[in-house]
């Protein structure tokens, strides 16, 4: 079964892609602290992104029928 995302709503996958991106920039250092503060508010958005859909996936599968 494949879920559809609603409108606006990016995938696991794009939202997991997009964090690694802030990590690795941030990582790398060499940007301006507003910069930095930017990606990292936008790291923030896309690990509660994440943590959403796995949580909605272990409500799932704790609700599926053995």
């Amino acid at each position: 079964m494949t879920k559809t995302n609603p409108p606006g709503e990016i995938s696991y996958e794009d939202a997991r892609a997009a964090l690694t991106e802030v990590v690795k920039s941030l990582e790398a250092g060499g940007i301006s602290l507003e910069e930095s503060l930017a990606l990292w508010e936008r790291g923030e958005q896309l690990a509660a992104t994440c943590r959403a859909w796995l949580e909605g996936a272990q409500t799932r599968l704790e609700s599926a029928p053995e």
